[in-house]
């Protein structure tokens, strides 16, 4: 009825509205004419004046479930996802876990075990007067055994993914790190291998001690690689150690296809990540086409792709292990270029781009004296001259 009236007050003279031009409230009352949707909008199947009859989900797992239902189904309308699927299709694609099988124990049993834990500690006595007196001391080795075997390795694959080592190491691929890597590089731990941790080249310019939770007999493989460092290629890597067919935990008794080489992330790169991943094999693998000259210090002998070495044995091994630390340049890299490497030391700088300045005005308001300092020629500047 509204828009009615609009238009027939529109069709009136232009004196008779104050107006020269009529045609402007036409115009106005077309375009607010509402269009009706191309299909069914959300939830328009709801009666909002009869809120009863909606049929209650009565618990969140079946709420969620709906919702997934809901969210899969097509819809006519364009959503974000729609325009992110055409500028990436492999956005939101489901990754493949290519790791060892996890078996997750029983909640219930869980919950029996604690319960039975809380009840055995409120009966000790000492230990209920050691709380008291702030003398009680946590064991901290039992926590991280208790952590590796629970949500660590669940905690580690998240780090992980925050880092982006399944990303350029395996595309399309992640595994969960069940086996507990030990890596040190010096006596104490101030030289230990967490996840994402900082070392200096210097640091980390021996050969690690690793040890890592295996069965007797079976059979291992470690690798250390580096994704940022390849001078040449952005998809390439520089493999800096790799070990296989380890007997046991015993690493010094494995096959060394190359041998180690200290990190050397150029100067003016910032980062580098170094991981180690631990593979076990099914039984012993033939590594003749992975063997390098020893001593290796060819770069191009070096360049490897994690992901291409695992699909070339993929039927035998499996990864199992993951740790990684963080690495920038120091004054042993150059060395390293030098004398290990044999070659002159690539430096990266980074150039600024100019700084910008907005168009010269003959008459500038309210600018500073040296307003014409900016659009000099020369670099010499006169500040302070005024």
């Amino acid at each position: 009825m509204a828009l009615r009236t609009v238009c027939v007050a529109a069709l009136r003279t232009g004196t008779d509205l104050g107006v020269n031009n009529a045609r402007t409230f036409v115009s106005t009352a077309f375009l607010c004419r509402q269009v009706p949707p191309l299909g069914p909008m959300p939830n328009d199947e709801i009666d909002v004046e009869n809120l009863e009859s909606v049929e209650k989900y009565r618990s969140y797992t079946r709420y969620l479930k709906r919702a997934e239902e809901a969210k899969n189904q097509p819809a006519w309308w364009k959503t974000y996802k729609s325009y992110v699927e055409r500028t990436d299709p492999e956005h939101g694609a489901e990754k493949v876990d290519i790791g060892l099988p996890h078996y997750r124990p029983s909640r219930t049993k869980e919950v029996r075990e604690r319960k039975q834990v809380m009840k055995e500690n409120k009966k000790n006595v000492e230990l209920e007067r050691a709380c008291r007196l702030r003398t009680f001391k946590i064991p901290l080795d039992r926590v991280q055994e208790r952590w590796e075997k629970s949500s660590g390795p669940f905690h580690i694959k998240r780090l992980a993914d925050h880092y982006g080592v399944f990303r350029d190491l395996f595309p399309m691929a992640y595994f969960l790190p069940q086996v507990s890597l030990r890596i040190c590089y010096s006596q104490d731990n101030s030289g230990q291998v967490h996840y994402g941790n900082r070392l200096t080249p210097t640091e980390a310019a021996s050969v690690p001690q690793i040890a890592f939770d295996a069965e007797e007999g079976s059979l291992w493989t470690i690798l250390l690689t580096c994704p940022d460092e390849h001078l040449l290629d952005n998809e390439a890597e520089y493999v800096h150690w790799l070990v296989g067919n380890i007997p046991g935990g015993a690493v010094r008794a494995g096959e060394e296809l190359c041998h180690y080489m200290p990190p050397f992330p150029a100067r003016g790169t910032g980062f580098h990540r170094y991981i180690y991943v631990l593979f076990k094999q099914d039984g012993p693998i033939n590594f003749q086409e992975e063997v390098r000259p020893s001593p290796c210090h060819s770069l191009v002998d070096r360049s490897f792709k994690t992901m291409d070495f695992y699909r070339k044995h993929q039927d035998n091994m499996t990864p199992a292990g993951l740790s990684f630390f963080q690495c920038q340049w120091d004054e042993s890299v150059t060395d390293t270029f030098h004398t290990t490497l044999d070659m002159r030391e690539p430096v990266f700088e980074f150039i600024r781009p100019p700084v910008y300045h907005p168009p010269q005005v003959k008459y500038p308001h309210r600018q500073p004296l040296r307003y014409l300092d900016r659009y000099r020629d020369g670099k010499k500047h006169s500040y302070g001259i005024y």
